[in-house]
Order: structure tokens, then sequence, then C-alpha cells
């Protein structure tokens, strides 16, 4: 048993010991079935606080022969898998944490000889007589053990992807390692005595010249989720019965976490969820990761059209996004499309395949946004913002000809690139101009389920302020007439269910007339 060659279990240990656990053992079952096949080259990518490292240290702990943990997996869903005995802990494992090794390298270049220097003394000690003396190469190393042993390894890799982020300007240190990756994992040799590989980061694999450099990798991200989607995240099901447990409010805890979508699964940021299940404050937790400049540094790339995709976003809309051409680095950014990417893969943004759209998942990422974005002192923003700040005023004193003209003017400063055609338009272009509510409401819900149907968009205070302000339950017409907007939020009774968020309802019926090119707005307190 070494640091790095046929681990202990202690690493996955600790997670046992955390007051929650959930368990995810359930993707041992693919990796078991795919163990030894062209299956077997993994890539897990995921943002940070996804728990990547724990499902490392899981994998260590099911597979190194360096322990016995059978004890430890007995009562876990992977118990109960076909093949569950015939795998645990048979396999030599070489797991490392490539952020661990950059702190005790002497410098950043020498990263890569550091690994293979660590990694091949132990299996030296591991494999006595295999080795040849001197400096060789961690994929010569592995070839020579199978040759003469025969046996098979499963590389665990955690955080691959630091030197990739870290010393993104670093071309020399990034080219050794891909080429140290691609020794150990590419051609005909190393299908020898690969059993098993498994790297997991917040990005993908590096691209060259537009293709994988390490095309023999199947990816599974945020993008991407295939069969890891309920293991990405904490699930739905999983965040219920944990808020069952915990005595929390699941619609508020869904309000503020979920939103990631994966495979039609509804995906929750683990630590978040820990979080407010232990304490019961609900609020951001991203705040011990570097999010804050992350979403300052991208967000003022200056690209066309980024700036609008950004505050169509904050208003609860969604963007196209356009992934392919993104190198999966922190320095090639060709376009817009690449920034939403980055943002997807790093969590702030997330990805809803059936349409290839990115969007703002929930309000903790939200909060992330706006608190980075007011520090950021954006010009638009702010001169849209006093506008917005205008509208909602004029919405709360029920002025619905201030309010139509409020909305024309936002359109027409700041968001003209949005044409009337529908209205879905009219509702993104109406989410935008109330973008400054979201200093006192949730994120808008579209679409929301209420009485007898479902309201266009509706507006919930947050619960410091639902007795200052009131919810908005907005109806939009084209081509119609406010006054049947405001009859079809009476006859189908919308306000009714959302009495219990606020002190007061206010029923806004807004028409777009394409002929005149003018809105018509008419707001009534709904009296209960």
């Amino acid at each position: 048993m070494g640091k790095f060659v046929n681990p202990d279990n202690s690493a996955f240990q600790v997670a046992l010991n955390s007051e929650i656990y959930v368990d995810k053992t359930g993707l041992i079952e693919y990796t078991n079935r795919v163990l030894g096949s062209p299956q077997a080259y993994i890539c897990n990518s995921r943002p940070r606080r996804f728990g990547k490292s724990i499902t490392a240290n899981m994998l260590a702990a099911y597979y190194s022969r360096g322990c016995d943990s059978k004890e430890m997996f007995d009562n876990f869903a992977i118990s109960q898998g076909n093949n569950y005995k015939k795998h645990i802990n048979k396999y030599d494992v070489i797991h490392f944490d490539v952020q661990w090794v950059i702190s005790q390298a002497e410098s950043t270049d020498s990263c890569v000889s550091f690994i293979e220097k660590i990694i091949v003394d132990e299996l030296r000690d591991e494999y006595p007589g295999c080795l040849p003396g001197g400096t060789i190469r961690l994929s010569t190393a592995l070839s020579s053990i199978f040759s003469i042993t025969g046996r098979k390894f499963i590389i665990i890799i955690d955080e691959w992807d630091v030197l990739i982020r870290d010393a993104a300007s670093n071309t020399g240190i990034q080219d050794e390692y891909i080429d140290f990756l691609r020794s150990l994992f590419k051609g005909i040799e190393p299908t020898k005595y690969i059993l098993l590989a498994y790297m997991t980061g917040i990005l993908p694999i590096k691209k060259v010249k537009t293709q994988s450099a390490l095309n023999n990798f199947i990816e599974f991200s945020m993008l991407d989720a295939k069969v890891f989607a309920p293991y990405i995240g904490f699930t739905e099901e999983e965040v219920r019965l944990l808020c069952k447990k915990h005595n929390r409010n699941f619609e508020q805890v869904k309000q503020w976490y979920d939103g990631y979508l994966l495979e039609g699964i509804h995906v929750y940021n683990p630590t978040s969820v820990v979080n407010v299940m232990l304490w019961g404050k609900y609020n951001s937790y991203w705040y011990a990761t570097s999010s804050y400049e992350s979403i300052k540094t991208f967000v003022n790339q200056d690209f066309d059209g980024l700036k609008q995709d950004i505050i169509t976003m904050l208003s609860g809309n969604q963007v196209k996004v356009k992934p392919m051409s993104f190198q999966n680095d922190m320095v090639n950014f060709k376009n817009k499309d690449d920034i939403l990417t980055v943002l997807i893969h790093l969590g702030y943004l997330a990805f809803n395949g059936d349409y290839s759209t990115a969007y703002i998942p929930n309000e903790e990422i939200c909060k992330e946004f706006s608190d980075a974005l007011e520090e950021n002192k954006w010009t638009e923003l702010s001169a849209l913002l006093s506008e917005s700040e205008k509208l909602l005023q004029a919405t709360l004193r029920l002025d619905g000809n201030a309010v139509s003209n409020g909305i024309e003017k936002i359109h027409d400063l700041f968001i003209s690139s949005i044409q009337y055609n529908n209205e879905n338009s009219l509702s993104c272009v109406l989410t935008i101009a109330y973008l400054f509510s979201l200093n006192y409401y949730f994120k808008p819900v579209r679409e929301f389920p209420l009485g007898k149907g479902f309201a266009d968009i509706v507006y919930i205070p947050r619960p410091d302020y639902a007795m200052e302000y009131p919810a908005l339950v907005i109806e939009l017409k084209w081509n119609q007439s406010a006054e049947t907007a405001i009859m079809q939020i009476r006859q189908k009774n919308y306000p009714d269910p959302i009495k219990c968020y606020a002190g007061k309802i206010l029923m806004v019926g807004i028409n777009y007339d394409k002929d005149t090119k003018h809105h018509q707005c008419i707001i009534e307190e709904y009296m209960k």
C-alpha cells in the first residue's frame, strides 16, 4: 500500500463520516461493466463542489487491493450488483490528485516529472525486480510490469485539468502534460495494461486542432452526462428525502438550488444542499470557490452579443449556444459561445440539450451573477436597471400607462435586438424589462401552473419582502387586449394558489398590438 499505488480507503471514509452522505455507489455498476473494454476510458467532468473527489476516492476504495472495503460498501447500492464481490479490492490501482501534486512539486514546470518519479518509485517497491534502475516513464513502467506479471491497472486521476486551467498560458507544460497522458492511455500498448482509466475535473479533455487530445476517452459532462446524470449531483428524489429527514421546505430548496437538467433528471449542487440541510440558511454557498472572479473575468470578454445574452439570462430567459467550438481550455476563446460553454462547465450556467440553450439555473447562481455584475459596474446594466426600477414602481402604483410606456422605452433602448413576432418574444422582453425586480423577487416563473391553467409569468417576492411587495401574476396577449388578459386571470383563478406567498397579489394584463406597435397594460389588485 502506497500513497498513489494501491491506496487505502481512508479518503472515502472521510466522506462517509459526514453527517450527510448520499449513496452514489451505483456508478460502480457501470465501471464494473466496462472494465477491460474500449468503454473503460472515462472522463467525467463536472463543476466544483459537485463531488468529483468523493467519486474518485470511492472508486479507489472499491477497486484497490491495498485495502479491505467490503464492510464499507456492504450497505450501499453497489452491494446488490451481480459483480459486486467479484471486483471489490481485486485490482492494482494508481490514484493521484493533480492539484495536490502541484502543491508538492518544486514548480509547475516540474509537475509531470514529479508525478512520474513518485509513482514509478512506488511501483518499484510494489513490484521488486520488474523495473530497471534510473529514470523511466510511467507508461514504460506499467508496460514492463504487465509483460512480467500480467497485471493490469486501474488509473484514477482527480482534478486532471488543473494544469489546463491554472497554467493556461504555459504552453510548454501543457504540451508536456498532454504528452504524458497520451503516453499512458493512447495506442496499442496501453490497451494491454489498462483495465480502467477514470479522470475527473471541471473541463472536458482539451482539444487539439478541434479534436480531443485523447479521443479514445468517453466524455461525461454538463453538456452530455449520459448514464452518469444521476451521479453528478443530488437527484430531486434524494433532495426530497433529505428535506423530509432534516425538516426543510422542499419547494424553497428547489427554488434556490434546482435547475441543472441532465438527461431529463433534475440535478442539485450537493454541497449547497448539504449546507442548507445542516444550517437552514437559503443563500449562495459558492463563496468558497473562485466563482466571483470567474464570472467577472468571463462576462467582460469583448464579444458581440455576450452582454445582451447575460442580461437575457439574468431575467430568467434562455439563450442559444453552440458549444462545439470551445477548445476545453481557458485561453482559446473565439466567440461568445465559447464563454457561455465554459460557464456551463463551471456550473454558472445550465444547458438545455433539447434546444441547445444556456440559462441561469437557480436563485443561488442568479445571486452570484447579480453580485459580480453589480461590483463590475456595467454601464449597460446600470442604465437598464434604472429604467427597470421605474417600471416596477409604476406597476406597484397600478399605473398601466406608465408601465406600457416603460416597456416600450426599455425595448427600444436596450433590447431592440429581440424582434416581436409572438407571445414568447413579448414574454422575453417583459422579463428583461422587470430585471430590477430580482432585488426583491425570486426569478420569474414562466408558465406557472395556477388555478385552472398556466399564468404566463409569475413573480414571487422573497420571504423577507413578502409583506412589502405583492406577488405579480402577469398574463400576456398578442393582438387582443389587456382586458382579455385580466379576464383570463380572474376566470381561471390564477392568483388563489399563491396567496400564501405574499400579503397582496397584483394582476397584470399586457397586450401588444402588432399594427400600432404599442403595448397596453391594465393592473388590478386581486381581492381575496
